[in-house]
C-alpha cells in the first residue's frame, strides 16, 4: 500500500513518525487557558501534593493531543484520521524548572483495505504513558 505523500510500501512494523516534545509549566498554563481546565493540579505543587501526585501533571488531553499531532506531516492533511483513542496509564509529571520530555513513535500496526491503523508509543521520564493508542487513518 502506497500513500499519496510518500513512495514507499508500508509494512506492519514500519516507523512512520517520530517526535519528542518538551513541555514546561508554561505550557501547562497556557494550555489550561485554551482548555478552561484550570484544575490546579496542572500548575500548584502543592495541590498536587496535597492529593497524593507525584508533582504536578500535565493534561491529559494535551499529552493525547501531541501524540496524535505526531502523525499530521507524515499523512499531510489531519482530516484522514477517522479514528483515534487511547488509555491513560501514567501521568506526565511536568518539573517546575526541568519540564518533562514526552517521545511519540508512530509505528503501522496493521493495513486494511482503505485504512491504517498506526499504533503510537507515548513515554515520558522512561514510562509509558499512554497505552493502547491507536490512530486510524484513511490513506486513499
Amino acid at each position: 500500500m502506497s500513500t499519496e505523500h510518500a513512495s514507499i510500501d508500508l509494512e506492519i512494523g514500519q516507523i512512520v513518525a517520530e517526535r519528542q516534545v518538551h513541555l514546561s509549566r508554561e505550557d501547562l498554563v497556557r494550555y489550561a487557558g485554551a482548555s478552561g481546565d484550570f484544575n490546579p493540579i496542572h500548575f500548584r505543587d502543592d495541590v498536587a501534593s496535597r492529593v497524593g501526585l507525584p508533582g504536578v501533571l500535565a493534561h491529559g488531553m494535551l499529552t493525547m493531543g501531541l501524540a496524535v499531532e505526531t502523525v499530521v506531516p507524515w499523512l499531510g492533511d489531519a482530516g484522514r484520521i477517522v479514528e483515534y483513542g487511547v488509555r491513560f496509564t501514567r501521568p506526565v509529571v511536568v518539573d517546575a524548572e526541568d519540564g518533562a520530555d514526552v517521545s511519540v513513535t508512530a509505528t503501522v500496526g496493521a493495513i486494511d483495505e482503505d485504512t491504517v491503523r498506526i499504533d503510537l508509543t507515548v513515554r515520558s521520564a522512561d514510562v509509558t504513558v499512554l497505552g493502547k493508542s491507536q490512530v486510524r487513518v484513511r490513506m486513499v
